[in-house]
């Protein structure tokens, strides 16, 4: 049964790029209403414990919150805008670097790594590189596209790294409403500054949008949680990075995106970095962020 749930899981984040990719929306727009419908899901199963738990929030507690419902809503913008300039495969690829972003800023902070963590994300440098310079080779665009997948990938790991502390005094689901709910709010507010378009979409696309929030959050993030009961964070952290080979498989059989051998060979490179980053790192962390 564990295993039909994970499987479940991986195609569900594993959708979520090429479903994203593949809507006819602007990509600000798709980034809010994953987040509001992912909110309103959420809302009603949490509300009465939310009220004690969010209310009994110092200040700092508020802080952090706001600021880790702002770096969401940055990850969203930017890793969506991406996936309509480059492949998914690379923009999936970028974004999971957040795991190597994380141990970048905790060392910044003074912890130290292991040597084989510090391989690790050499070799997802040199993935980097790779793709950065095959896309460069495309056109300016694909290149912007990565660039702002990698800044996905920051922005989440700064999220990721403000929710851990919030977690520490609240639950999963009264933070998920505070969270997701503050990420909306932003991201409607640069809908509207930017002008962009937030309803008149065809059927096909609203499909899609709901399409995502539920592969994405209901079948694979809500699922994995479920599984952090009965297997180790390693574990799930490592069956994560099962996403970038996934979307990359999904983009070419639905979006028939055949990106350059070479981002597939920086793809190898990441993936064979963040493996090497994960299983090594101590403490292990779980990127639930997508």
């Amino acid at each position: 049964m564990n295993a039909f749930l994970v499987a479940v899981a991986i195609l569900g984040v594993s959708a979520s790029g090429p479903l994203m990719a593949g809507a006819s929306a602007p990509a600000l727009a798709i980034a809010f209403w994953r987040n509001a419908l992912g909110t309103a899901a959420v809302a009603p199963f949490a509300a009465s414990r939310a009220k004690a738990e969010l209310g009994g929030l110092d200040r700092d507690g508020w802080r952090t919150t706001i600021f880790a419902g702002l770096m969401l809503a940055a990850h969203f913008a930017t890793w969506c805008t991406s996936l309509k300039m480059t492949s998914v495969a690379a923009a999936t690829a970028m974004v999971s670097m957040q795991v190597v972003f994380v141990v970048v800023i905790d060392r910044l902070r003074g912890d130290a790594a292991p040597v084989a963590v510090v391989v690790g994300i050499g070799v997802a440098v040199a993935g980097v590189l790779v793709i950065t310079g095959v896309d460069f080779t495309l056109s300016t665009r694909a290149l912007t596209g990565d660039l702002l997948a990698l800044v996905g990938g920051l922005t989440a790991a700064l999220y990721l790294m403000a929710g851990s502390r919030v977690r520490e005094r609240v639950s999963t689901s009264s933070y998920t409403v505070a969270c997701y709910g503050i990420c909306a709010v932003t991201l409607a507010i640069g809908c509207l500054v930017a002008q962009t378009e937030m309803v008149d979409f065809s059927g096909t696309t609203w499909a899609a949008i709901i399409g995502v929030t539920i592969c994405a959050q209901l079948l694979g993030h809500s699922v994995l949680n479920h599984l952090l009961a009965v297997m180790s964070p390693g574990l799930i952290s490592l069956l994560l990075l099962l996403e970038v080979p996934g979307a990359a498989l999904l983009a070419g059989i639905f979006l028939d995106q055949t990106p350059p051998v070479g981002v597939y060979v920086g793809l190898a490179l990441i993936l064979a970095g963040l493996v090497v980053v994960v299983t090594r790192r101590t403490p292990p962390e779980v990127v639930l962020a997508e």
